[in-house]
């Protein structure tokens, strides 16, 4: 039978705890917080929710939350990870929690905020986008309250959140706001119009996504194929001038370079875009 050291009382039903594996983390559970600190518990009945690997700066956020509220941010996080089928950043069940009780605040207030990028993020996280419906439908039937749709969009922007490292929304925004810009500019410069809705595109934006990660952390690819560049060139300068107008961009608007082979993979992706949509 699995047991529980119980070492701080966050408040009546919440508690920090060891598991058997000397790991620590925060338990949900009826009342596990009235005994006197630290106790063990044998027989996990009394458990409803478990979180591991929360950092202890988010720890005292917990206390500040409706627990219903943070169970309910829990499941939401859960049926992502199903339908991400990724792993998401462990404090994001107390991040969304958190927003979610502001964001309710804000509606019984009447006080509208409206998402930023609304449209683009639709666009380019259709799944997240979803699940942020998912989620407020989750939200009507378990308090009653029906958020406006555009809330979906502020939901899906912390589920993103949790699938990148840093978990920083600003840096989604960001990204979000290149692929926008990105996008514009292969248009504008191939005088073509993208199936944003695609699964070719769906796939470049994958490509775009990772590519501006690894320019801000210095972790690009090398593997030496200017060769193989020289030759695309020669063969599609369109693509190339394309090519060369979103390196610029980088550049001039982030001060993020872009590798030799990193601009040969982003010039394969727009040749690609480019031959499907001619296709």
């Amino acid at each position: 039978m699995r047991m529980l050291r119980f070492t701080k009382k966050i408040n009546n039903n919440v508690a920090l705890a060891v598991d058997s594996a000397g790991k620590e983390i925060v338990v949900f559970g009826r009342g596990i917080g009235f005994p006197a600190m630290p106790y063990e518990l044998t027989g996990l009945s009394k458990i409803q929710r478990t979180f591991y690997d929360i950092k202890s700066s988010y720890v005292e956020m917990v206390a500040a939350l409706p627990e219903d509220l943070m169970l309910l941010a829990a499941d939401i996080v859960e049926i992502a990870r199903c339908e991400l089928n990724c792993d998401l950043n462990p404090n994001l069940p107390i991040t969304l929690a958190d927003h979610l009780n502001f964001a309710i605040e804000r509606y019984q207030t009447g006080l509208e905020v409206h998402s930023p990028l609304t449209y683009d993020i639709a666009h380019f996280y259709p799944v997240e986008i979803a699940l942020g419906r998912q989620a407020l439908e989750i939200i009507r039937q378990r308090k009653g309250i029906s958020m406006p749709g555009r809330e979906a969009t502020s939901i899906a922007l912390h589920l993103i959140n949790g699938e990148m490292e840093n978990n920083d929304m600003h840096a989604t925004l960001t990204t979000t706001k290149v692929i926008r810009d990105v996008t514009s500019i292969i248009e504008d410069s191939l005088d073509i119009t993208l199936d944003t809705a695609g699964f070719h595109y769906s796939r470049f934006v994958t490509h775009i996504r990772y590519l501006l990660r690894r320019m801000q952390q210095g972790t690009q690819e090398v593997n030496d194929m200017s060769s193989a560049m020289i030759q695309l060139i020669c063969q599609y300068p369109d693509v190339y001038r394309c090519t060369k107008k979103i390196v610029d961009y980088f550049s001039n608007s982030f001060h993020w370079e872009c590798s030799e082979d990193e601009k040969l993979y982003l010039f394969m992706h727009i040749n690609r875009l480019k031959e499907r949509n001619n296709g």
